[in-house]
């Protein structure tokens, strides 16, 4: 099975260059939903379609009009898209029988290495590659980006589980006379150990609910905002499962290892040191 894929970006395309055109059964195209918009164009509309404004062309129909893909190497393209049939391609661009790209679908693995060294070896001046070895190619930035986040997140997951240690030290140093209270009493030091680890787990969980909504609702209003600058549909931040269980998990370990470090180091102090005494 063979698929021919052509298109063509029309950078710049004026709706000056798009005009009522009279003729028998013209040809239809697709066009882009930004061109569409920007240019007032809906289905049926009858255009000129020219390489160069303000010269005869074409006549055409649109037939379809299609959406961005959510693919991040097309956010900050501003040009337009117009689809078309090869025949009206080549005399559009005067290219004759010549195409700058073109995909090919095979059956399996073995049979696109087969058709990759068989092109290769035709002739020299064009190469073929597999589509994946494109997408690494080109997705190199966004891999480097991805790579920065995640050092500003562990970096930032460090800094909080400082800080989380140092909060629970205080809270904890701040109820010094309650926990000399109840070991006077007699309440064991585990027992007391185990009250302030599962009281801050309980806190844990509950920041993490909190946490959990308020990126939720950060990612919306980021998604919201930059689809409508780009006109894309590409979700620009993600709240996923895996996510959030990381996030809690996360979050409830560092809650509970602070909590059972601060109740430690506490029950360790004579009571009638915490006294004061």
């Amino acid at each position: 099975m063979h698929v021919l894929l052509v298109f063509l970006a029309l950078p710049g395309l004026a709706p000056a260059a798009l005009g009522a055109q009279g003729g028998a059964s013209p040809r239809t195209i697709a066009i882009d939903e930004r061109l569409a918009a920007d240019a007032g164009l809906r289905l049926g509309d009858r255009l000129s379609l020219t390489a160069t404004p303000g010269v005869a062309g074409d006549s055409v129909v649109i037939g379809a009009i299609v959406r961005r893909r959510a693919d991040p190497a097309e956010i900050a393209r501003g040009e337009y898209r117009v689809r078309l049939h090869l025949t009206s391609l080549q005399s559009l661009l005067g290219y004759g029988d010549r195409v700058d790209r073109f995909a090919v679908a095979t059956r399996s693995s073995a049979a696109t290495g087969a058709a990759i060294a068989r092109i290769n070896d035709a002739a020299f001046g064009f190469r073929a590659h597999r589509s994946a070895d494109i997408a690494v190619e080109t997705s190199t930035t966004f891999a480097v980006v991805s790579r920065f986040h995640r050092a500003i997140g562990v970096i930032t997951i460090v800094a909080s589980a400082i800080f989380l240690l140092c909060i629970m030290l205080l809270k904890v140093e701040e109820r010094r006379r309650d926990v000399a209270a109840l070991r006077l009493m007699g309440i064991s030091a585990p027992t007391i150990v185990r009250s302030v680890v599962l009281e801050a787990a309980c806190v844990a969980v509950l920041g993490s609910i909190a946490g959990v909504g308020v990126g939720g609702a950060a990612s919306w209003f980021v998604n919201r905002h930059y689809q409508a600058v780009y006109r894309t549909p590409l979700r620009f931040s993600l709240v996923t499962g895996d996510i959030v269980l990381l996030a809690v998990l996360l979050s409830l370990g560092l809650g509970i290892v602070a909590g059972w470090l601060a109740a430690r180091r506490l029950v360790r102090t004579p009571p009638l040191a915490l006294f004061g005494r």
